[in-house]
């Protein structure tokens, strides 16, 4: 495969940047909303979190998840990096089925059943199935930052070096 240009590439790095940048800030907003969510004893503003979480997931998330993927991809297949030959790529294309599931798939269905349940009236009762769900939600969203300054930290430090060539057996 031919290689990509200079301009090209640099194109491309800049719309992967963007695109992480507002997976980062999602999830940062996501954690924000929880912690309001998780303190407040007024069910209005309880609907509120979950009604801007759920909107956030199923918008921006989902978008800038799909969009940092294809161009990761894009940007490992077309330049020298490739998707297998460094640590630090293979690390990150873990951590990405990590952010994957907890975001395009967990962040949107905690949001939507703790919606669900506060319309069934089970909202600001403790011990309840709401509690437990929050708690999942909480759970992916932490995991989630984590995941993302990760794999933006490997990305600026490229740690572990390039993969030994495969041993061919004589």
């Amino acid at each position: 495969m031919k290689p990509i240009s200079m301009g090209g590439r640099k194109l491309l790095l800049t719309l992967h940047i963007i695109f992480s940048a507002i997976m980062l800030g999602g999830s940062v907003a996501f954690f924000i909303f929880s912690l309001v969510a998780a303190s407040t004893h007024d069910m209005s503003i309880l609907e509120a979190c979950y009604r801007a979480m759920h909107l956030l997931s199923d918008t921006s998330m989902r978008a800038s998840t799909i969009g940092t993927v294809i161009t990761g991809v894009l940007l490992s297949v077309w330049t020298h990096w490739g998707l297998f030959r460094y640590y630090w790529i293979i690390a990150k294309e873990l951590l990405t089925l990590v952010t994957i599931a907890t975001g395009l798939y967990g962040m949107y269905v905690w949001s939507l059943r703790g919606l669900t349940m506060m319309h069934d009236g089970v909202g600001l009762v403790t011990g309840t199935p709401f509690e437990t769900n929050r708690l999942y939600l909480m759970t992916g969203i932490v995991i989630q930052l984590v995941s993302l300054v990760a794999m933006m930290a490997l990305s600026v430090y490229k740690p572990w070096g390039k993969r030994k060539a495969a041993v061919s057996a004589k």
